[in-house]
């Protein structure tokens, strides 16, 4: 065995020497399919080429790691965003109160404030105009809005994620926050809803409520909504606000380059106002029009018209002088109805007509004379025979002043005043024909004189009030006492409170010209005194009545007598006295009245059919240019009363006097004993009431007066008495004794 073993011949490959098995088996070079040599160069070429595709799959599959991994960690990532976003509007919703309960709240009540011809005199209220449904307003307005805020509003679903995208590029890459990339779905719950406040909860409730309003409303109804709320500048709340503010017309009149301007406030209301930076505001509204023509929404032919057109100049404030009125109204509505709690409706006493005549005849006076006679302001009231305000202007120019003059301005009446003092004095049984002596004379400390210091000697009551003669009127004072002068111009219609002295009787209390015109309606209806009133009704916006004023009774403030009495001597004012300058074919009276240095000009006149006051001077209380009651007042109150009275028959003023003239009056005359009349009576009951309708009393035969009044006109030199005195007209706290009842000229001149 083991020599077998040992004796063993492997086989072999190489170059070895071979011997054959003893079973004759063996293997050969050429025995092999591949030579060994050949072999190992394929091995050698394969390695090589395996070596050399692993490094490209290695180098392609680092690649495509790196993306995957991108991609991967991208997807991670976006799936913690949603998740976290998901937790924010959930952590934020949940502190919102149930989407069952909400509800769009009601607009801001509306005060339509309209002429008793129904035109609209002022809006008022938090929205400053009435809604206007889309169907009803211009259709160059919504176009515009969407055009330049919205273009994707109709196909979004409430937020727009190419708009939200671009705007948080174009953050990003300015580096501040420039762009919100809200649609108007969501400024509409903004300004419904949620404060201005920039904060992730506000936006997160912004984008829930968008999404609400989309499901519960459509478009147009979203679209109407924004439309009637969004803020456009200059306090106007709406489209409806806005065109009036900017524009005086309504929202439904508004054409194309005005509806681009208003969609160009949207941006910044108040920086762009046009009221503020015309330019700015027009520059804007360019980029509307080219928005709009980019969209089709105009041709090319409308872009050009609309370009051209130029520029709209809004004032700084609301304009127009029946907005003195609005404010009045808006004033007394309280009292009438409580809280508004829903648009409402408001007819006025107002007559606009009327109430433009005299802001016109008011500015034009002032823009003609007012700087070489230094006048800056004026005002007007008028009023009708029931107490209706039929028109009021509160100052030159509401946009530069809102300040009412008219009635809560209080300035010294002057000579306007002088009335009240003989209607007490022929209440206390004088007559126009009684006579007194004008002369200087003195009370106490004080010496009234009249103007110019002319003086006339005898005349009668009638021409004493046409003259308008400070020394008559102050006699008189001292015979009746100024507590009785007090008393009969409270009882007229004077609600300021009064000083009691002797001076009282140049007018030297102030009141309004609004309550000193309300006192002359007695005069012009009768004798009764009716409630001053600018609202007629007030009713929702469906037609259901709130208020109305149904006229009623009117207490009798005046008899019958004295009213003629009186009219029969300021009928003299007006036909040869101070204020001739107003005269015209109706019958008409009043009185001139000028305060110390021309401070103020009055002219206070009444026909059968309305009163009138005017008043010229300026805030500052600076004297005028010796401008008297029959200048500018008159003037002024002229032109107002023909405009007013054109086609109206012509009707007689109240009341009957006859003159019985007596060559035996002397000067020192005791009423009691004047044959002329019946013994005097006291005056008529406040309390006792009577309606103010009248029938047309039969015109009297006009009595000339003597002279000519010396309130500012020259006055003839005819025998009277001419002194100078020097003493101005003291203040209104400044007298002599008060005295009840003077019967002695002689007790008057010495001072009593």
């Amino acid at each position: 065995m083991a020599n077998r073993r040992d004796s063993r011949i492997e086989p072999s490959f190489e170059g070895a020497p071979r011997a054959k098995s003893s079973d004759g088996f063996s293997v050969s070079e050429e025995d092999r399919v591949v030579p060994a040599n050949r072999k190992s160069a394929a091995k050698r070429k394969s390695a090589k080429a395996k070596s050399r595709g692993r490094g490209h799959d290695r180098n392609r599959r680092g690649l495509f790691s790196i993306f995957g991994r991108l991609l991967y960690w991208c997807f991670v990532l976006c799936i913690w965003g949603g998740i976290a976003a998901a937790g924010i509007v959930v952590y934020y919703g949940a502190k919102m109160p149930a989407a069952t309960t909400w509800s769009i709240p009601d607009r801001a009540p509306n005060i339509k404030i309209v002429s008793v011809d129904g035109g609209l005199i002022a809006n008022r209220g938090m929205s400053g105009g009435e809604a206007v449904g889309l169907h009803e307003m211009s259709p160059y307005i919504p176009e515009a809005v969407v055009a330049i805020e919205d273009r994707r509003f109709y196909s979004h679903f409430g937020i727009d994620p190419i708009g939200l995208s671009r705007a948080m590029v174009t953050n990003v890459l300015g580096g501040h926050f420039s762009q919100g990339g809200s649609t108007l779905t969501q400024q509409l719950a903004k300004n419904l809803f949620l404060t201005p406040d920039r904060t992730l909860e506000r936006k997160v409730q912004e984008v829930l409520l968008a999404l609400w309003l989309e499901h519960k409303h459509s478009k147009d109804q979203i679209l109407e909504m924004y439309l009637n709320r969004v803020y456009f500048g200059s306090g106007a709340y709406g489209v409806e606000a806005a065109s009036r503010r900017y524009f005086g017309k309504s929202a439904r009149d508004v054409s194309l380059s005005e509806a681009a301007l208003l969609a160009g406030l949207l941006k910044a209301p108040s920086r762009l106002s046009p009221a503020r930076d015309p330019k700015a505001a027009e520059e804007r509204a360019q980029l509307v029009l080219a928005a709009m023509r980019q969209e089709g929404k105009i041709s090319d032919k409308e872009y050009k018209v609309a370009l051209s057109a130029p520029a709209t100049r809004a004032p700084s404030y609301w304009t127009g002088s029946e907005n003195y009125v609005a404010d009045t109204v808006m004033e007394e509505l309280p009292d009438l109805i409580g809280d508004v709690r829903g648009d409402i409706v408001i007819d006025t006493t107002v007559d606009l007509t009327l109430q433009k005549l005299a802001e016109q005849s008011i500015r034009r006076l002032i823009d003609e004379s007012g700087k070489k006679l230094n006048v800056t302001q004026g005002v007007l009231v008028s009023i009708d025979n029931s107490g209706a305000v039929r028109a009021m202007v509160g100052g030159y120019d509401y946009s530069t002043s809102q300040f009412d003059r008219a009635s809560e301005a209080r300035r010294q009446p002057g000579s306007a005043f002088k009335p009240f003092v003989y209607m007490a004095a022929l209440e206390a049984g004088r007559t126009p024909d009684s006579v007194r002596n004008d002369a200087p004379i003195r009370i106490g400390k004080w010496t009234p004189d009249n103007y110019g210091g002319k003086y006339y000697g005898k005349v009668t009551l009638a021409t004493a009030l046409a003259k308008s003669l400070n020394s008559v009127a102050a006699q008189l004072t001292m015979e009746v006492g100024p507590d009785a002068v007090v008393e009969a111009a409270h009882r007229m219609g004077i609600q300021s409170e009064l000083q009691s002295n002797t001076s009282i009787a140049l007018g030297t209390s102030e009141v309004t010209p609004l309550e000193l015109t309300a006192a002359y309606v007695p005069f012009a209806n009768g004798g009764y005194k009716p409630d001053i009133h600018f609202i007629r009704r007030v009713t929702t916006a469906g037609g259901k009545v709130l208020y109305e004023n149904n006229g009623g009774s009117a207490p009798r403030v005046l008899k019958a007598d004295i009213v003629g009495m009186m009219n029969s001597m300021m009928t003299g004012t007006v036909e040869v006295g101070t204020a001739k300058k107003a005269a015209f074919n109706w019958p008409s009276a009043g009185k001139t009245g000028t305060s110390q240095n021309s401070r103020d000009a009055w002219f206070v006149g009444y026909t059968a059919n309305l009163t009138t006051g005017v008043w010229f001077g300026n805030d500052d209380g600076s004297p005028m240019q010796k401008v008297t009651g029959g200048a500018l007042p008159a003037q002024a109150w002229h032109e107002f009363m023909v405009a007013a009275h054109d086609g109206v028959p012509v009707r007689p003023l109240p009341g009957t006097w006859k003159s019985t003239p007596s060559d035996t009056v002397v000067p020192d005359e005791i009423p009691s004993a004047d044959a002329s009349q019946p013994p005097p009576t006291p005056p008529a009951a406040v309390g006792q009431s009577a309606p103010v309708a009248q029938a047309p009393a039969p015109a009297r035969q006009a009595r000339p007066a003597q002279t000519v009044d010396a309130d500012g006109f020259g006055m003839p030199s005819d025998g009277g008495t001419t002194a100078s005195v020097g003493h101005p007209v003291p203040p209104g706290d400044v007298g002599g004794p008060k005295k009840r009842r003077q019967t002695s000229i002689l007790d008057i001149l010495t001072g009593g």
